[in-house]
C-alpha cells in the first residue's frame, strides 16, 4: 500500500491517461510502420519498436497497479505532533548550521527540486516519529549526520 497525497494520485491518472491514450497508439504505429518495412527476421525497427511497446505495457501495468494499492491521506486528520507521511520538516544541521525544509512523500511523489523526499530515504526514516526540539543522527551514504528539528507542519 502506497500513502499519498490526493495531488500525487491525480498526476499518476493523469499519466496512465496520458500513457494509454497517446503512446500506446503512437507504440502501435511505430511497430506497423517498421512491418510494413519487409523482412521482419532482420529487421531492427520492428524489434526495438516492440521492444519499446513492451516496455510502455510494462510501465502501464505498474502504473495501474501503484493507483490500484494508493491510499489517500486526508491531510486534515494528519497531527503536527511527530513527523509522520506529508509532513513538511524544517530542521538544522547542527555540524554546519545550515537550515533545509523537506516534505516526506511516498515515492511516487518524491522530487528533490520541490524538496519532497521519499519516505523510504535514509533521512526521512530517521525523522519518523521525532518531535519539534528532538536532535536525531541519521546515516546516509556520505557518513553521519545530526539534524535538529524546528518545526513540522502539513502541506495542505
Amino acid at each position: 500500500m502506497a500513502y499519498m497525497s490526493q495531488e500525487g494520485y491525480d498526476k499518476l491518472i493523469a499519466e496512465l491517461q496520458r500513457l494509454e491514450s497517446v503512446e500506446r497508439p503512437k507504440a502501435s504505429a511505430a511497430i506497423a510502420e517498421a512491418r510494413d518495412k519487409g523482412d521482419l527476421s532482420e529487421n531492427s525497427e520492428y524489434d526495438a519498436a516492440k521492444e519499446a511497446q513492451a516496455h510502455l505495457e510494462s510501465k502501464i501495468t505498474q502504473l495501474k497497479l501503484t493507483i490500484a494499492e494508493a491510499k489517500i491521506v486526508d491531510t486534515s486528520r494528519l497531527s503536527t505532533e511527530a513527523v509522520q507521511i506529508m509532513s513538511k520538516v524544517e530542521m538544522t544541521n547542527i555540524v554546519n548550521d545550515q537550515k533545509m525544509t523537506y516534505t516526506i512523500v511516498s515515492e511516487t511523489e518524491a522530487n528533490l527540486r520541490e524538496g519532497k523526499i521519499s519516505i523510504k530515504t535514509p533521512i526521512a526514516q530517521g525523522l519518523l516519529n521525532k518531535k519539534v526540539g528532538d536532535v536525531v543522527e541519521i546515516k546516509i551514504p556520505r557518513g553521519t549526520i545530526k539534524l535538529r528539528i524546528d518545526k513540522i507542519s502539513i502541506e495542505v
